[in-house]
């Protein structure tokens, strides 16, 4: 072990006291934080759990949401590249674990991603002895990569990404980050560009495969009922879509600055976290507004408020129904684009024929967002006071608005395949490695 792994051995061992109040802390808002703690430092309950499939669990690392709907896409890829396998699931957050266990079948399973103490990891792949591990975009932890290493699990990063910004960070740390990479058994890169990145820390790139997230396949009965709605709608519908924090203040303070022309469209908005539906509910009544929240829909959104003229802006505070969102939506405004925070993924907004307006930032998708523009699936603006101008033009000029939807759709359907590949990579994989 060298110093660097060393020093960060001992300073992740050292923060587990930290690490557990967290949890108490983040259990209070969501209840799930609180369960099944105790996986967290590799210790499961009953002790024999998963053993046995020990040797056979394909072992799937998605830490949160976005990782993990992607996650689903490739396990549908895996089911019908490898019927009978025996799925290994873990995650970081709360809303990983919830969406997550969606994917379940008979046979398989799902536990917390240990805490990448030494004696954490070694709980963990002694406990299920998994036949590969593939982590999800961007989560490579030291002790966990070095320990599947020592044990002879081929450990993957698929669907990889990496922005100039971490790379940077990463090159600071090279003497604990270079080693870490280096030692992955395969990178499958979204892009060449992230493949580039990723080489520079000696990571072994083994092909850029595309992003699986344009696989996704949006729940057709949530884009019925969000169309249906759209029709219903005495206003065009925008949404600002997986927002974050800081970008509903610079919202509100757009839309006073629009003026009686907010009026024209029915604003939507969506957080990104759900911890924070209710702080964004009582944020914008604080300013003014009145609320309609999804949770509290008896069937419909309340059209009659819309007719009366009034400004009510629609709260998405439900999980799993973006689709239903896109389909509502005449055109939308990406979240996270409009402060420093990298953006969110506008592939399954495309997929469900919503046109974006981005803002300046979003270097997490970077590619997806250039090339999403490029298509004239989505436009660029500087913040989002021109956002919203740009939502208005939109969303009242039919033409413009038909054709932006065919691009979405085109642009979707152009980046497909992702998924079949990177399941026939990882099989290729188990193979070299004499795995079952």
């Amino acid at each position: 072990m060298n110093w660097a792994l060393a020093l960060y051995s001992a300073v992740t061992w050292a923060a587990q006291p930290l690490l557990r109040r967290k949890l108490r802390h983040r259990a209070v808002a969501e209840p799930v934080y609180g369960q099944q703690v105790e996986e967290r430092f590799g210790r499961y309950s009953p002790p024999d759990l998963g053993r046995d499939g020990a040797g056979q669990w394909v072992w799937l690392h998605a830490v949160s949401l976005g990782e993990t709907r992607a996650a689903a896409i490739l396990v549908t890829a895996l089911r019908a590249q490898m019927p009978g396998m025996r799925l290994l699931l873990t995650h970081g957050t709360a809303t990983g674990r919830t969406e997550g266990a969606k994917l379940l079948q008979a046979g398989d399973l799902q536990v917390w991603q240990p805490w990448d103490t030494r004696a954490a990891v070694e709980r963990f792949v002694q406990q299920f002895r998994p036949a590969v591990g593939v982590l999800m975009e961007t989560e490579v932890w030291p002790n966990l990569v070095a320990i599947c290493r020592a044990h002879g699990v081929p450990l993957a990063l698929a669907n990889a990404r990496l922005s100039d910004k971490s790379l940077g960070q990463a090159l600071r740390l090279a003497s604990l980050s270079m080693p870490v990479y280096q030692a992955l058994a395969a990178v499958w890169a979204q892009t060449q560009a992230d493949a580039q990145r990723l080489r520079a820390l000696a990571a072994p790139v083994r092909g850029v495969l595309g992003n699986l997230k344009f696989d996704v396949q949006p729940d057709a009965a949530q884009l019925a009922q969000g169309a249906q709605w759209r029709r219903r709608s005495a206003r065009p519908v925008v949404l600002l879509a997986s927002s974050r924090e800081g970008e509903e203040t610079l919202f509100i303070e757009a839309l006073r600055r629009l003026g009686p022309l907010a009026l024209q469209v029915q604003w939507l908005i969506v957080p990104r976290h759900p911890q924070r539906f209710e702080a964004v509910a009582l944020q914008l009544q604080a300013a003014g507004l009145r609320v309609s929240r999804r949770s509290e829909w008896l069937g419909a959104p309340p059209q009659a408020q819309a007719q009366a003229g009034e400004e009510c802006l629609w709260l998405g505070d439900s999980l799993g129904e973006m689709p239903l969102y896109y389909a509502l939506a005449d055109a939308a405004l990406l979240g996270g684009s409009f402060a420093p925070l990298g953006g969110q993924n506008l592939i399954e907004a495309a997929a469900c024929g919503c046109p974006m307006l981005v803002g300046p930032h979003t270097f997490n998708f970077a590619e997806a967002a250039e090339l999403a523009c490029q298509a004239g699936a989505a436009l660029r603006v500087p913040d989002l006071d021109a956002g919203l101008q740009a939502a208005l033009s939109l969303v009242h000029d039919a033409p413009a608005l038909a054709y932006a939807v065919a691009n979405c759709m085109q642009f979707a359907q152009a980046h497909r395949g992702a998924a079949q590949a990177t399941a026939e990579a990882i099989e290729g994989l188990m193979r070299e490695w004499g795995k079952p």
